[in-house]
């Protein structure tokens, strides 16, 4: 950019906006310009950056309230907006656009589905219900694979299974069947995907399983794929029991074979973030107390220091290492215990090379643990019938819990919000966050 063009067409946007008054200015990815002063160690003397956002802030502040001109912005970034910029008088209101629940991504479907031709199989909400995490970029993304699936095998409408298809393709990549792989390889990820599935479908707090396949899929050479609860809060049972039913597949290897080898990556790589979002960003480690070291503001991002001490860092490794091995010996000790089924579905996938949920309900039997879904479900159906029936009563109720709320804890004291811990799409809000969608267990 040369040098005071940015400023001279800022002053000419607002001047045009005046002029055609009311008006609305939208700008899209404003930290591109916002991004804070002095945060840039590589700027030169004269940063063009600089003047642009200076001038925006001048044509910002010169505002009355006659002129009937509305300025928006949008960023990923709001954390690394400059203060000025957030200032009454600029941009007072701020509103976080959360990712769609699954009420909203069925309204999403909904749009995207509407110029589509679709087969009577289709189910709007088992669709929004199969992908938790997807934005609505993702979501219009996946009706056109799906599309482009049907396409492919010569379909006059879009059937179900191209949607599943489609989303697996997304999340996971292109099937390489062509992909060379020695029996002996086969039959470790195998073993290694199995362990997985049985780890989680033996664990109360661990994502359910849709399926599990070794068929070779962009990076990966099998994967095993869930449904993620998408809860508001997560307790540290939970957390633990996610991280060992990842440890599984690298517990399977040595349990079975008694060797390991380097398959693990991902399933090292996200357990490895786990453990120190829970040590050093939720406070869930007793010997380290309730501590975060979590900067929500993003101040320290350029900071080359760490919030705390060398003896503070040592004390944070060990806790991290004792968490993952913690988890990997109970995986150990889940799998010895119930070899005979790992041993019948890692020969059943290596026949079937996919297989489903209902295959592990035949091996395992029915979960004894309702899943969140479910629980939300028979909620719902139990308290619909009470609300017909008496709705003075429901009104009564709901009056004294406004009531009794007075004396809770205000939001504000009490967040619901924390930085999340994203396999398959990840969130800008916290690098330490764990995927969202359908994971991949290796």
């Amino acid at each position: 950019m040369f040098v005071g063009v940015g400023a001279s067409r800022v002053r000419d946007l607002f001047k045009q906006a005046k002029e055609k008054s009311p008006s609305i200015i939208f700008i899209d990815e404003i930290d591109a310009i916002g991004r804070a002063r002095g945060k840039n160690a590589f700027s030169g003397g004269n940063d063009e950056r600089e003047n642009t956002l200076n001038q925006l802030l001048t044509e910002m502040d010169g505002f009355g309230t006659n002129e009937h001109v509305i300025v928006m912005g949008a960023t990923n970034r709001a954390d690394i907006l400059d203060r000025a910029l957030m200032r009454a008088g600029r941009f007072d209101r701020i509103i976080y656009v959360d990712l769609p629940e699954v009420s909203e991504r069925i309204e999403i479907f909904k749009v995207h589905l509407r110029p589509l031709k679709l087969g009577g199989d289709v189910d709007v909400e088992f669709l929004a219900r199969q992908t938790p995490g997807f934005s609505g970029a993702d979501i219009a993304n996946v009706c056109n694979e799906a599309a482009l699936v049907a396409a492919r095998k010569d379909k006059k409408v879009i059937e179900k299974q191209d949607f599943l298809d489609a989303v697996d393709r997304i999340v996971g990549g292109l099937e390489k069947k062509s992909k060379i792989i020695t029996p002996e390889e086969k039959e470790i990820i195998a073993y290694h995907e199995s362990g997985h599935a049985t780890v989680s479908w033996l664990l109360e707090h661990a994502s359910p399983l849709v399926k599990v396949t070794i068929v070779p899929r962009g990076r990966s050479l099998g994967a095993a794929w869930y449904l993620p609860e998408e809860r508001q809060l997560t307790s540290k049972e939970q957390m633990l029991d996610e991280m060992c039913a990842t440890m599984g597949g690298r517990a399977a290897e040595e349990v079975v074979f008694g060797r390991i080898t380097t398959g693990a990556l991902s399933d090292l790589e996200k357990v490895t973030k786990q453990a120190r979002a829970m040590v050093s960003v939720y406070g869930l480690n007793e010997r380290l107390g309730n501590i975060t070291y979590y900067d929500s503001s993003g101040q320290n991002e350029y900071q080359f220091d760490k919030p705390y001490s060398e003896r503070t860092a040592e004390i944070i490794d060990e806790e991290i290492s004792k968490l993952i091995e913690g988890q990997y010996e109970r995986a150990k000790d889940l799998l010895r215990g119930n070899r005979d089924k790992l041993e019948t579905l890692a020969k059943e996938l290596l026949s079937k090379e996919v297989i489903f949920r209902d295959n592990l309900v035949a091996i395992f039997g029915e979960r004894i643990w309702m899943s969140r879904e479910d629980r939300l479900k028979e909620l719902a159906e139990s308290n619909a019938p009470a609300e017909a029936a008496a709705p003075s009563e429901a009104l009564v109720a709901e009056e004294g819990t406004a009531s009794a709320e007075g004396t809770a804890p205000s939001e504000a004291e009490m967040p619901t919000e924390v930085p999340e811990t994203s396999t398959a799409k990840p969130s800008p809000e916290d690098p330490l966050s764990a995927p969202e969608g359908p994971e991949s267990g290796s």
